[in-house]
């Protein structure tokens, strides 16, 4: 499984800096070591590889439960990611992230819960603010930026548009916080995050 990991994280290195300029900033806000949280917008297929080409350490994804089944793709998928349902997180699965962050590894999460259909940053589902809570874990919001356009929903072959990737500073949220509107109301600040994110890298070209 570790040769696996580098050989396809190396073909996806060359891939993203070659054909679509791969930029990436301020990876050095990714905690070296220790349980961390992960949180990117979503708006391409392109988005899960590209941060396991992004990130220094390597990933566990979160990933929709239906794609586990695909033939010989859902065998590739169970080697790096988790099974979740989107809408109602089963308690198996939220126990299986809080194993994973409480063993010191690195959890990738789409807030959005699945593709922006016009790479706009949908609404956070309620989940990751459930996680964020009970694992007491930093949470580092990431902007995408490009793979709309490289590979849109519904587009099968990727095009040469350049991607950026911009990790920012961590996030502490208090592990005691409960209840269903503060989980919603941690959700809705990490898609914030991200919604600054993205805000300064619109308004400065040169970033």
């Amino acid at each position: 499984m570790k040769f696996l990991y580098i050989l396809s994280k190396t073909i996806c290195h060359i891939f993203f800096r070659t054909f679509n300029r791969l930029e990436v900033i301020g990876a050095e806000n990714v905690p070296a070591r220790g349980g961390v949280i992960v949180a990117s917008n979503h708006a391409s297929y392109l988005d899960p590889p590209l941060l396991g080409v992004a990130l220094k350490r390597r990933p566990t994804y979160l990933a929709k439960e239906g794609l586990f089944t695909v033939p010989l793709l859902g065998t590739f998928i169970q080697m790096f990611s988790l099974p979740v349902r989107r809408e109602n997180p089963q308690p198996s699965a939220i126990k299986a992230v809080l194993r994973r962050l409480q063993e010191g590894e690195l959890v990738v999460i789409f807030p959005e819960g699945g593709r922006s259909v016009d790479g706009s940053l949908q609404p956070a589902k309620r989940g990751i603010g459930v996680l964020i809570a009970l694992s007491g874990a930093p949470v580092v919001p990431v902007f995408l930026k490009g793979t709309d356009r490289a590979l849109p929903v519904n587009s099968k072959l990727p095009k040469p548009s350049k991607i950026k990737v911009v990790f920012g500073k961590p996030m502490l949220f208090d592990k005691e916080i409960a209840g269903k509107r503060l989980h919603e109301q941690m959700s809705t600040d990490i898609i914030e995050a991200i919604r600054d994110l993205k805000a300064v890298v619109d308004a400065n070209n040169n970033l």
